[in-house]
C-alpha cells in the first residue's frame, strides 16, 4: 500500500495570510505584527478555525478592543482579502504525486463558515481523495485529536501517512501521532523531501 500524502492548505496549496489584508490598512509589517499581537490574533483565529462563530467573535473582540474598532472589524468584513490564489508549483507537485499513484488528502485549519465562500476558486480541491477542515472536526491543529479524527475518516494508520505543513508546531504534533512530517518552505524543497522517502524523483522538475 502506497503512503497517503496529506497537504495543509494555507501556506502550502493556497496563499493565505492575514498580512494580505492588513498591509492595505497599516503602514508596515511591523505595525501589522504589533496589532495582531495586541488583539491576540493567533488565539482567536484558532477558535474560529475550530468552529467558533465569526459573528460572536467579532462582537467579543469589538467589546474588548473598542479603540481598534476599524481594524478589528476589517478582519471580519474583509476576510476574503486574506486569501490569495492557489500556490501553483505545489498544486502541480500534488498532481504529480497523485499521478504516481499516491492517494492525496488535505488537512487544514479553516473555518467551515468561510471555506465554502471560496472553495470554487481552487479547482484542485476535487482532485484530492478527501480533506478534513478543522471547522468540521471541531478541533484545530496542533491539537493531536484532529490528526486522529483524520485517520479515522480515511481509514489509515498514522505510519502510512506523510503530512506536509508550513508550521513546525503542526509538524511536531503530527510526528507525535506517528505521521511522517515534512516542514514545507517551497515546492522545490518539498520535492527534495519527498524524494528522500522515495515518493518522487528529486531530479525531475515540476511542470
Amino acid at each position: 500500500m502506497k503512503k497517503a500524502i496529506v497537504f495543509d492548505f494555507g501556506g502550502v496549496l493556497i496563499d493565505w495570510s492575514v498580512y494580505h489584508l492588513y498591509r492595505k490598512l497599516l503602514p508596515s509589517d511591523e505595525a501589522v505584527r504589533e496589532f495582531l499581537e495586541e488583539i491576540k490574533f493567533s488565539e482567536f483565529n484558532k477558535k474560529l478555525d475550530a468552529g467558533y462563530p465569526f459573528s460572536k467573535m467579532k462582537l467579543e473582540l469589538l467589546e474588548k478592543y473598542p479603540h481598534q474598532h476599524q481594524l478589528v472589524s476589517a478582519f471580519f468584513d474583509r476576510w476574503m482579502e486574506c486569501t490569495g490564489d492557489a500556490i501553483q508549483p505545489t498544486v502541480d507537485l500534488m498532481r504529480e504525486v497523485k499521478t504516481a499513484g499516491y492517494p492525496v488528502y488535505g488537512l487544514s485549519n479553516w473555518s467551515n463558515e468561510t471555506f465554502p465562500l471560496l472553495r470554487h476558486r481552487y479547482p484542485f480541491l476535487p482532485e484530492l481523495d478527501d480533506y478534513l477542515l478543522s471547522g468540521v472536526a471541531g478541533v484545530a491543529k496542533p491539537d493531536e485529536q484532529i490528526f486522529r479524527l483524520f485517520l479515522q475518516r480515511i481509514g489509515r494508520q498514522a505510519e502510512d501517512c506523510v503530512f506536509i505543513d508550513d508550521a513546525q508546531v503542526n509538524i511536531d504534533a503530527a510526528n507525535r501521532v506517528g505521521f511522517t512530517g515534512i516542514l514545507f518552505s517551497s515546492a522545490a524543497q518539498l520535492r527534495v523531501e519527498l524524494a528522500k522517502i522515495g515518493v518522487l524523483d528529486g531530479n525531475q522538475a515540476s511542470n
